[in-house]
């Protein structure tokens, strides 16, 4: 019998399984490695920008409409099904890219699939949060489950510093062994592998997942088919009621921006790290560590400060923090901490790194979960898909301005500390936007 325990356990499975994808690939191990690839960090910062952005258009434009029909139908696992098949194949893809004989056209496009393919599978799992539990306790279940994806991050990434990637000087691990299976340090097996291992992990945990969690069937349900022609029309009503509901449309909004502006410093963390700091992907993984623990641990945390404070006071807290982490992060080079100037050996600036990159793990953690919990309280409980495809279509309509943004502004200024200015204009766009949303949502309308 699948009680309603393992079925939150087999939700909580999905961000465990998941979270590899944004920790390892988008993060800590293959956008740095791309610095290596390319032999550039200004070049790599370029192109991850145009990917990633490109990338999350298409997340943008077609999730609500994929929401759509999986309401009318009443079906979300044969979508979770074939978006999961993306998912590993596209992170697959990315063991063949082999210094000096890779296709950059086939990585880049290996990487997009797999996230869209990650992304199109979070909207719809996410869109089962409200069937987990009653209201007063979706907070606590929404951060519980983000804090085990978290964990699930921390395990591949301890596997990969201490089991897998060498370092280029001395050929061995953090754990002082040679890469296991014989992996090649000449032509960077060892850090490719990151690709098959996400695959790997993603595929064998998902089994929980897909034995536990269950669908309710809806007794109005439509054949994908019908459901398929009437989506378009039902999607297009739902956009044009969305200026009448206030709340619901200024938190797509904001979350629009925030949520933009986490995934820029997510996604150029690393690169960042390498370009300006000169820190090679085993101290990167460190940071990337930092800020796996601290977020979930304030994940867990914020998803019980959700439950008695409201998402709101959450979300605006960590936006707010936010902020002024990365304006502090703009003012740390290898030379200069603060505006300070500092010996060109010292460790200052690595160490105030560290510090920023644990309280934006921290942020990370309570933001995202916090963001879940509002988007159940705004949306109409007959159109959960769709209002979190619109979710997903408002963290992403604007998901390609931020790399771009960086792309663009690194570009121009070949300089990477200016390059991410775009992600504090963002953030503050954002919470601007939170004082007019309604924590517990607008009144549902008529009909």
């Amino acid at each position: 019998m699948i009680t309603a325990r393992k079925r939150i356990w087999g939700w909580w499975f999905f961000d465990w399984a998941s979270q590899p994808y944004n920790s390892l690939l988008i993060t800590f191990i293959f956008a740095p490695f791309m610095k290596d690839l390319l032999g550039s960090g200004t070049g790599a910062q370029t192109v991850w920008g145009y990917g990633v952005g490109l990338a999350g258009l298409v997340v943008a434009l077609f999730s609500p409409f994929l929401g759509a029909i999986a309401d009318r139908s009443g079906r979300r696992m044969p979508f979770i099904w074939v978006f999961s098949i993306m998912y590993v194949l596209g992170a697959w893809g990315l063991w063949y890219a082999v210094p000096g004989n890779y296709s950059l056209m086939l990585i880049m496009l290996s990487f997009a699939i797999g996230m869209i393919g990650m992304e199109f599978a979070t909207t719809f799992t996410n869109a089962m949060l409200p069937d987990l539990g009653p209201r007063e306790q979706i907070g606590k279940i929404s951060g519980s489950g983000w804090a085990f994806g978290y964990v699930g991050g921390l395990i591949t990434l301890l596997i990969m510093l201490f089991l897998l990637q060498a370092s280029p000087t001395s050929g061995k691990t953090m754990l002082g062994i040679a890469p296991l299976f014989g992996l090649d340090v000449t032509t960077r097996e060892d850090t490719r592998v990151v690709g098959p291992l996400v695959a790997i992990w993603y595929t064998v945990f998902m089994i929980p997942f897909f034995y536990w969690v269950r669908e309710p069937r809806k007794a109005d349900a439509l054949p994908v088919r019908t459901a398929l022609r009437g989506a378009w029309p039902e999607l297009r009503a739902t956009l044009r009621a969305l200026p009448k509901r206030r709340s619901l449309s200024s938190f797509l909004l904001s979350s629009m921006f925030y949520r933009d502006a986490l995934n820029g410093i997510y996604t150029f963390g690393g690169l960042y790290a390498a370009g300006v700091l000169g820190w090679s992907i085993t101290m990167i993984g460190i940071f990337g560590i930092l800020a796996i623990i601290t977020g979930a641990i304030f994940a867990w945390l914020g998803g019980k400060a959700d439950d008695r404070f409201g998402p709101k006071s959450v979300i605006v807290v960590n936006v707010v923090i936010l902020t002024a982490v990365v304006i502090g992060v703009v003012f740390i080079s290898r030379d200069h901490v603060f505006g300070i100037a500092v010996p060109a050996d010292s460790n200052l600036p690595d160490i105030a790194f560290y510090v920023l990159g644990g309280l934006i793990g921290a942020c990370g953690g309570a933001l995202q979960s916090a963001s879940r919990t509002m988007m159940v309280r705004q949306a109409d409980p007959e159109k959960m898909t769709e209002h979190f495809g619109l979710y997903a279509l408002s963290g992403k309509a604007t998901a390609f301005i931020a790399p771009l943004a960086i792309g663009i502004t690194t570009q121009i200024s070949d300089n990477q500390s200016t390059g991410i200015t775009p992600i504090i204009v963002l953030l503050i766009l954002g919470l601007v936007l939170l004082s007019f949303v309604k924590t517990n949502g607008d009144p549902q309308p008529e009909g």
